[in-house]
């Protein structure tokens, strides 16, 4: 069906951008606009998910020409839900920088910035086109680079430094492969390559153009053994920045290569064991990692490089109970990594510090806010029944259905590392009495906060946790989508025909 409305997210962030920019001399006119436009977002996000879900496939073939030689914007399930998700995470962190990115910042454009990013994800997780993908892409590098390098701090151009080359190499590997595939097939609509590359007789050719494209998405994704570079520069900027890039820049990597391993590449014997073998490689490496870091982002960080790989992991198992459950995994995963790093930079304000040697007693003086802590950090576990449960429980019974024992053991083990690794902050922050520090050390950031910007602060975690709680009880309705979304996924049939015709 074509609907000229389906790129209203992305014409809205793009808009609220401009207007930010008209309003560059008034810090509280820009944050006003940044939070109404991002409240409008998720309302249109939502009404975009409810049509997709009722009403089937939406698309909309830019400038009147038909697939495959326009350009395609396509509004499944699966995309409209990664939309919703972007809102709601752009909601969040929107309302959190109010109360906790300085004033220095947004003076610098912090806001027109970030709203740029959000446009760059939607329209990334929109597109309908392989060369387009790649477009998005690049908007969404040049945003979070100007973002991780706004304030001009040594360990932000240092971490900055290191986060834009890995991601320009993986464009330029995705941009080589890219034309090889034009090569092969002269198209670059996703849907038409679906067909054109089934019809590829020289398949070792396809599975080195697969790989490419694996290498490309991989990097972006922050897979072993290119993952370096997300704990070296998320750790960096401040925690709103960090709080979106945890959330959702490796996300879009991940939705990239279910979108186009499921669409355009179906994995063979080869190519399904070379994504397994990365995938438990990734979850060994992010959870080894976590387990010796000190600072509490930098945890957040190698956490987020092993759950990565149980996503990756469902689609190495690839079956549709296993990629239902990367998909529930991506849902909750989006919503909690976002959470956290809110979580650290309250805990920065509160203490001054992120070393957990410096952190404790926390729960003592703060126990309200301990517990609220506490939904996110347990839901990353996978406690039941919470919202990270759910999604490992379908990946296993995937991989359990495929007879791939190896898979259901390293998901578990990942598991029950970050178990030992959130139980281990939770005593360090939280339980143990805290250190005597200088009284530099002491310092109440967030006392020295006016009344709104801690309320900002709060009640942005707050939203995000009761999401996370939504996610975790109202599971039937997150695994009916998932498993909608995989069944899709598996069988590309109607978005083939609702993009190409009948």
């Amino acid at each position: 069906m074509n609907n000229p409305y389906i790129v209203l997210p992305v014409i809205l962030q793009l808009f609220i951008a401009i207007l930010l920019m008209f309003s560059w001399s008034s810090k509280n006119i820009q944050k006003l606009i940044s939070v109404t436009g991002s409240l409008i977002a998720l309302v249109i996000s939502l009404l975009l998910l409810i049509k997709v879900d009722n009403e089937g496939i939406q698309i909309m073939q830019a400038g009147g020409w038909e697939a495959p030689f326009g350009i395609t914007f396509v509004a499944d399930t699966f995309s409209a839900l990664l939309v919703l998700l972007t809102a709601i995470a752009g909601l969040a962190v929107s309302v959190y920088s109010v109360g906790s990115v300085r004033n220095a910042r947004i003076k610098f454009g912090y806001f027109p910035i970030f709203h740029l990013l959000i446009m760059g994800l939607s329209g990334a997780f929109l597109t309908g086109d392989i060369f387009n993908l790649y477009v998005w892409f690049e908007i969404i590098i040049i945003s979070s680079f100007v973002l991780l390098t706004l304030g001009g701090e040594k360990a932000q151009i240092e971490g900055a430094i290191k986060y834009v080359t890995m991601n320009l190499l993986a464009s330029v590997i995705f941009l080589t492969a890219i034309a090889i595939l034009y090569g092969l097939t002269g198209s670059l609509n996703m849907a038409d390559l679906s067909l054109r590359v089934a019809e590829i007789e020289n398949r070792g050719l396809v599975n080195v153009t697969a790989i490419l494209f694996l290498v490309g998405f991989g990097i972006k994704s922050a897979v072993f053994p290119l993952y370096f570079w997300l704990p070296a520069s998320y750790h960096t900027p401040p925690p709103a920045i960090s709080a979106i890039f945890g959330g959702l820049l490796t996300k879009v990597g991940v939705y990239a290569m279910l979108r186009v391993f499921t669409l355009i590449f179906i994995p063979d014997t080869f190519l399904s064991t070379v994504i397994m073998v990365i995938a438990i490689f990734t979850i060994l490496s992010g959870g080894i990692g976590a387990l010796i870091q000190n600072n509490i982002r930098k945890v957040f960080s190698y956490l987020i490089i092993c759950h990565i790989g149980f996503m990756l992991a469902g689609l190495g198992v690839y079956s549709t109970l296993a990629i239902a459950g990367a998909i529930f995994y991506l849902v909750h995963d989006i919503i909690v990594k976002t959470n956290l790093f809110m979580v650290s930079g309250l805990i920065f304000k509160f203490k001054g510090t992120y070393s957990m040697r410096l952190l404790g007693g926390f729960y003592k003086e703060h126990p309200k806010m301990s517990l609220l802590m506490a939904i996110p950090l347990f839901s990353l576990v996978g406690i039941p029944p919470l919202s990270g449960f759910w999604g490992k429980l379908l990946m296993i019974q995937g991989a359990i259905d495929q007879s791939n024992m190896l898979v259901v053991f390293f998901i578990i083990l990942g598991s029950f590392l970050t178990l030992f690794i959130i139980a281990r902050l939770w005593s360090e922050v939280f339980w143990k009495d805290g250190p005597e520090l200088p009284e530099k050390k002491h310092i109440k950031y967030y006392n020295a906060l006016k009344p709104l910007k801690r309320k900002a602060m709060v009640g942005s975690i707050v939203f995000l946790s009761l999401i996370s709680l939504g996610i975790g009880f109202g599971a039937e309705w997150v695994m009916r989508l998932s498993i909608k979304i995989a069944e899709n996924l598996m069988d590309p049939t109607l978005y083939i025909q609702a993009v190409l015709g009948n």
